[in-house]
């Protein structure tokens, strides 16, 4: 596993990491005990940082979080990300005493002192831009109530800002073989600020495992159902922001990633942890067979020139066009 360092925190991340959306709700059925199993392989495995959020289940992710880190507190970094558990536009929820709320909560259901990285969680720029949730965010790092802070962005334009006008030390961002423009301006600057680049979303909300054909459904339960044409949150979340059939036809036209590379899952995992201004990637997961999956990632073939050429032209030659949503 190699270590990268995460902004100006102090943290050495493992470069492929998990997100535990999936474990916590959204994503169809789940076992508890499954779940429990995929995060002691990971960490078995080197992987030393998961993302969370308190809406995942409720909290249900950051709780199982705590079973699994018991006593590794600080040898296993958790980021957590707050703001969506109440109305997003409403300038009251980016009160002082609404955040501290929000922490916490967090911190109880985490069973730790301190988060390692604290990061909004999707806000609009009008209210990143709009309210004191900075001054709050530094505040609270001077108390040790966190260690940093970031930015959960679903834009360029947010992302740009926050890297222009905050002492936010990483960005989490939408990434992966289908979803490529932040390579163009967003991830130059962020290199440039020292500020470290959480990649989310890497196989595109499961196209890139190549195992969906266009007439797949979906449980009800799962937001690739329900947020399917951004239904429910932002559209780029599922799918990248790809409507469905097209994601399939497109996944398609990529496989032939895989060659040499045992899986399109490996391929597309190994594609972003290559970018060099990326610091992690975090895939979800649900069992330990995906995570075991998802590591193999670490130990196929890089990609040569001319075959990162050939991907970067695919995404603006055919896909970038069909993305919906502001991004």
């Amino acid at each position: 596993m190699k270590y990268n360092k995460l902004g100006d925190t102090g943290l050495e991340i493992s470069e492929l990491s998990f997100g535990t959306w999936a474990i916590g709700g959204s994503w169809g059925k789940n076992d508890d005990s499954d779940s429990l199993k995929g995060l002691h392989h990971a960490m078995e495995a080197g992987v030393n940082f998961f993302d969370t959020a308190d809406v995942y289940g409720g909290g249900h992710s950051e709780e199982l979080l705590a079973k699994a880190t018991k006593g590794k507190e600080d040898s296993i970094h958790i980021a957590t990300k707050f703001i969506r558990m109440g109305d997003i536009d409403d300038p009251n929820t980016y009160k002082e005493e609404q955040i501290r709320t929000y922490l916490e909560n967090s911190l109880r259901r985490l069973n730790r002192e301190t988060i390692d990285l604290y990061q909004i969680h999707c806000a609009p720029l009008k209210m990143l831009k709009e309210t004191d949730i900075f001054p709050i965010l530094d505040k609270l790092k001077k108390e040790g109530k966190i260690r940093s802070y970031g930015v959960s962005v679903e834009t360029d334009e947010e992302g740009l800002y926050v890297l222009n006008n905050t002492d936010a030390s990483a960005l989490q961002v939408i990434f992966n073989v289908l979803r490529q423009k932040p390579l163009k301006e967003l991830f130059p600057k962020a290199q440039e600020k020292n500020v470290g680049i959480i990649a989310r979303v890497p196989l595109a909300s499961g196209l890139l495992t190549g195992k969906f054909s266009k007439n797949h459904k979906f449980e009800e339960d799962d937001h690739r159902n329900f947020n399917k044409d951004g239904e429910a949150f932002n559209v780029g979340e599922t799918f990248g922001g790809l409507p469905f059939e097209k994601g399939v036809e497109l996944s398609e036209q990529v496989a032939w990633m895989a060659a040499d590379r045992e899986s399109l899952v490996r391929a597309a995992l190994k594609w972003v942890m290559q970018q060099e201004a990326v610091t992690s990637v975090i895939p979800g997961f649900k069992n330990e067979k995906q995570v075991i999956d998802n590591l193999k990632s670490l130990d196929v073939r890089d990609f040569t020139q001319e075959e990162l050429k050939r991907i970067n032209d695919f995404y603006w030659e055919n896909v970038h066009d069909h993305i919906r949503g502001p991004y």
